[in-house]
């Protein structure tokens, strides 16, 4: 079948055309670029990306399929995918389908042909920002007047976070964690479970006293989509549990501790997304590569609790990417220790968040 043409408009009036995969629908998004060179399925099944079209920066996608195994959700999250070169014909002796069958199936739009090269550095020169993806016979103002008055999500947390709690247990368990599920991904869980820990996930609403009825060694919080300023509800819930039992947090639950803590959050004028990012540990002074999937930052000036330490932070913006407080046991870092696929640097930090939680329990 004839691929459709299909015409990006976005919000600034640019126009790209390209053609046509996935879904025949239309759509208004945030737009956003990846510069992973692998990772395709793990990318479009991460909560995460609720809400986006995602470019991606590499410019082959979808030559190795789709794998049953590889999911890092049970949804499909991006709103769209934007890709130089789609090759629906893949080899690999492990694929299930193909991703356009995979985004034609969830309703999500995919667009090929489009000078990615040139999007990307558009999105850097002038930043993140909306993009109707439409049938090539509405005019860029016409696009324009869509999206301004298409409004704007706030629940996207709400809409990806687990409905009822659910487990993932492991054999000898040495620690019970409580995961609060902003948009959870699952290797994540895998990993809690391979540093022996049995996990609870439980919706993102859920109370303290809930959580500490549970008896748990630790609380994770998760990755997620949005505006921490979104989820004041997580917020409070951490507010809650500080001091009272070890916390630790990843990207979006990064960004909820900080705010915890009562420090700021700013959106990044294009965020960071790939698996290739540069991170220095403040605290041993060694450089991790880092898998990063995220637009806001905590803001470092706003810091003010002594117990804080910044512990790591970016090389190529000099962002915060990780706080620490040993006195409460709560740590967190902004960017993906359990990526999949890697890199694997930061793999060491489930190693402290269990030794936090064997000091807390030998009290």
């Amino acid at each position: 079948m004839e691929a459709k043409q299909k015409k990006l408009i976005l919000e600034d009036g640019t126009v790209f055309i390209g053609d046509g995969f996935g879904a025949d629908a239309d759509v208004v998004c945030e737009l956003v670029f990846n510069t992973s060179m692998v990772g395709y399925q793990e990318i479009v099944s991460d909560p995460s990306y609720t809400d986006q079209a995602v470019v991606m920066s590499y410019p082959l996608i979808g030559n190795y399929g789709i794998t049953d195994e590889d999911f890092e959700s049970k949804i499909v999250a991006p709103t769209a995918l934007i890709v130089r070169d789609y090759n629906d014909q893949p080899s690999n002796f492990r694929y299930t389908k193909t991703l356009s069958e995979l985004l034609a199936d969830n309703g999500i739009p995919g667009v090929t042909g489009i000078d990615t090269r040139k999007l990307v550095r558009h999105i850097r020169d002038y930043g993140s920002q909306r993009v109707l993806i439409t049938s090539d016979n509405i005019s860029a103002e016409e696009g324009q007047k869509i999206i301004a008055d298409t409004p704007v999500p706030h629940d996207a947390v709400m809409r990806v976070s687990s409905k009822k709690r659910w487990y993932a247990r492991t054999a000898n368990p040495k620690f019970n964690v409580v995961a609060i599920d902003c948009g959870i991904k699952l290797n994540i869980v895998r990993m809690l479970n391979k540093y022996g820990c049995n996990v609870v996930v439980v919706p993102h609403d859920t109370g303290s006293d809930n959580i500490l009825q549970m008896h748990p060694d630790g609380v994770f919080v998760s990755n997620g989509p949005g505006d921490p300023a979104d989820v004041g509800v997580v917020t409070q819930t951490i507010k809650n549990l500080i001091g009272r039992i070890p916390i630790f947090g990843i990207c979006l639950g990064h960004q909820l501790i900080a705010r915890a803590y009562g420090a700021d959050t700013y959106k990044l004028k294009f965020g960071h997304r790939g698996g290739n990012h540069p991170v220095k540990n403040m605290l041993t002074d060694k450089i991790e590569i880092t898998s990063q999937n995220h637009s806001y930052a905590v803001d470092e000036k706003t810091i003010k609790n002594d117990k804080i330490k910044v512990s790591h932070m970016n090389l190529l913006d000099n962002t915060v990417e990780g706080i620490v407080c040993a006195e409460d046991k709560v740590m967190s870092v902004q960017y993906h220790p359990e990526s999949a696929p890697g890199p694997k640097d930061s793999a060491y930090l489930f190693d402290q968040f269990a030794a936090f939680m064997e000091e807390d329990k030998n009290a």
